[in-house]
Order: structure tokens, then sequence, then C-alpha cells
């Protein structure tokens, strides 16, 4: 290893000369978390608003989750789901168990991307066909499969000729849908039922329940990516709770481990069906600690009625942010809010961490700042983010 950058003591200098630059990050590292603060390596307070990229469900390093994890490492830290493993089968009934109905199974992997690789994986093989209807702004990750069905030419750019065929079509109008389906190649309908990277947008229930009744009557799955949304994010477990739809497969991971690293892909009773030996499989996924942090984060969630104080903390930033002059719209469900402002979001945010200490992300969509605060997060956040952001759009 070069010698200077072995002694290096600056961690951004030494992160950015040993990785690849994957994120434009901001000036600063962070060594520390509890609940909605985090500390950076000048021991600065950041009140976290943005979760790690709509991670930190129970806020940061929960003790009821590091604990579980401390004792899991303690007694065996990894077999893979090649061998049967008490806390894995605990997490999975756990799991299913708050799932809708009628999504009884779950195959256990380590990202939101390979949950998605897998729920198109099965989606061709149960129906024999191959096509894929996904929504223009979707975000649904960067594996090959799951790319494909990403909207966006500059992450489709350099390998287009390896993606397989999408049929992109606007969210919110069933009619395209309606149309896209008529090829009869289609093996899945997916979507983000919230397009959080698109700048928090929702359609109508209607909208979703015309894509359970299309799905049926040209026998295609239909696959909700609740990566975001999920785990009780939107203030039921699964957004399709809210608008009285089940899809065939549900996708879930960033809140599901509370900050360790999950991802899990829910299966109907039909499809599981289908599903035989070395259909799929994965080395890591269902690994042992994983399983002890899904299991100590989803009784966390329902024994501290988590759930339904996401929405009252959405109501709570609602109230505080409605208030403040240039705020064009507020979007959004539980904790996962966009604040459409009436000028571009980025610089907005910039100041609100650097001026104000708190941290809040941006979308694809110019205007819109996203909230993805932990479920935990104290009620006097709302405030407090509503004065800062009075400020800083005063002052630009």
């Amino acid at each position: 290893m070069n010698s200077e950058l072995g002694t290096a003591l600056d961690p951004l200098a030494l992160e950015d000369a040993t990785t690849l630059p994957t994120y434009a990050k901001p000036p600063l590292a962070l060594v520390r978390g509890e609940n909605a603060t985090v500390w950076d390596h000048t021991g600065r307070e950041l009140l976290d608003l943005y979760g790690g990229h709509c991670v930190a469900l129970l806020g940061h390093s929960p003790p009821r989750v590091v604990e579980a994890i401390r004792q899991q490492a303690g007694e065996l830290l990894f077999y893979s789901n090649a061998v049967y493993s008490p806390v894995r089968a605990e997490a999975s009934a756990r799991l299913v168990d708050l799932a809708p109905e009628g999504l009884n199974r779950v195959f256990w992997c380590n990202s939101g991307t390979e949950a998605n690789e897998a729920a198109l994986k099965l989606a061709r093989a149960v129906t024999g066909k191959s096509g894929v209807i996904a929504m223009k702004g979707a975000f649904h990750g960067r594996t090959v499969g799951a790319l494909a069905a990403t909207w966006g030419d500059s992450y489709h750019a350099p390998y287009r000729a390896i993606l397989p065929q999408t049929h992109f079509v606007p969210f919110g109008w069933e009619g395209a849908v309606a149309e896209a389906l008529e090829s009869g190649d289609v093996a899945a309908v997916i979507l983000e039922p919230i397009q959080s990277m698109a700048g928090v947008t929702e359609a109508p229930a209607a909208y979703y329940q015309a894509l359970r009744q299309l799905c049926d009557a040209h026998g295609a799955m239909l696959i909700f990516d609740e990566v975001q949304t999920g785990v009780g994010r939107t203030g039921a477990f699964s957004y399709s709770e809210h608008v009285g739809v089940t899809p065939d497969l549900i996708t879930l991971a960033k809140s599901l481990g509370a900050g360790v690293p999950v991802g899990a892909t829910l299966v109907s009773d039909a499809i599981a069906e289908t599903v035989k030996t070395g259909d799929q499989g994965t080395t890591f996924g269902g690994g042992m600690l994983a399983m002890a942090a899904v299991r100590a984060t989803l009784d966390q969630l329902v024994e501290d009625s988590l759930m339904p104080r996401a929405l009252a903390l959405e109501s709570a930033f609602r109230d505080a942010l409605t208030s403040v002059d240039n705020v064009v719209d507020i979007r959004g469900r539980g904790c996962l809010l966009g604040i459409e402002l009436d000028r571009p979001a980025r610089p907005v945010a910039v100041a609100l961490r650097d001026e104000h200490g708190i941290f809040v992300g941006t979308s694809g969509h110019a205007p819109t700042l996203r909230l993805m605060p932990p479920l935990t997060t104290p009620m006097d956040a709302a405030g407090r983010l509503a004065d800062a952001l009075g400020e800083v759009l005063r002052a630009g």
C-alpha cells in the first residue's frame, strides 16, 4: 500500500484516494449516531432527516438492534442458508406475519436491487414471458435486470447493449399500461408506489387498483418495489394496504435491517408453489447477523407502535412546513415526504446542512427536497426544520 495513504489522518482524503467516486459527498465524515442525531469527525452535531438513503428506520444505532447483533455475533456470525437457522426462521415468520395476506414466502438477499432482480426473475419464470413494464421516473437499482427497469439514459448509456427490453410508460396513467400489455409478452408490471427519486410522487388509489385488474386480465405479475416505502415508513407495513391492492411480489430493503444490509422479496403463495430447489440462490442472503437485525427491527416496529407514529410525524412536518413561504407543495406519506420549493432544492439542502446542521435529501425533481427521517425522530424536529428552512429561503 502506498505509505503516504496508509498513514493519512484525514478520512476524507483517504477515502477519496482509495474508493471509486460513486457519490458527490459533503466535506464531512460521520463517526457516531444516536436516534435522529449524527456527529461528524470534528464533533459537529447534525439532525438527520435523510436517514442514510432512507435506511435508519429506528434511528442510528438503535440499542435493541445493536444488542441483537452483538448477541448473534457472539454465537454464530455466519453460515449460509444451505442450513437451517433458528434466527432466520424467526425473522421470516415475523416478516410474513406483517406482510399482506397471501404473501407467505420470502426470499432473503442483501439489497434492494437484488430483491428486484429476484422478483423480475420469478415473474419471468412463472409466466414464461420476458417483457417488463416499468414507469418513467422509476429507480429500481443498478444491477442489470433492475437497471433495465430504472428510468434514465444516464443510467443506461454504458450498458444499453446488454439490458433486457423494458416498456416505459408514464406513472399514474393506467391507459398506457393497458396498451403496453396488449403485446402479450409482458411478465410483470413493476413500480414504486411512491416514486421517491422522481420527487416523491404518488397516484390515486384507483390507479393501483386498475393495475391489479390489468395484470390479472393479461396474466402478468404485479410487483411493488417497496424498498423505500416498506417496513412501516408510510404508516402501514406495506403501501399496498393504503390502496387496497395485494401485489404478487413486494421487494424490501433499506429500513428492513435498521442499518444492517439486507433485502427481501415477498412472494405470493401461487408463485411460491412453482419454485423448485435450485431456482434461486444466494450465499450471504439470510445470514444470521442480518436476520438478528431484522427480527429486532420488526419487533420494535410493532411493540413501540412506530407505524402510527410515522403518520403523527407526517402531520407534524406538514403543519410546520405549510406555514413556510416559498414551499409550493408537500407530497408523500408518513416518513417519506417531498417538499417542493419555488427554486432549486440542492443549494437549499446544502445551506440547511452547513448553516443549520440539518441533513435533508434532494431528488431527480430539481425543486424537491426529500425527508426520510427515522420513525423515532423527536416531534420538535418539524419546527426546527421549518424555522431553518424559512431562514434559508428568505436569505436566498
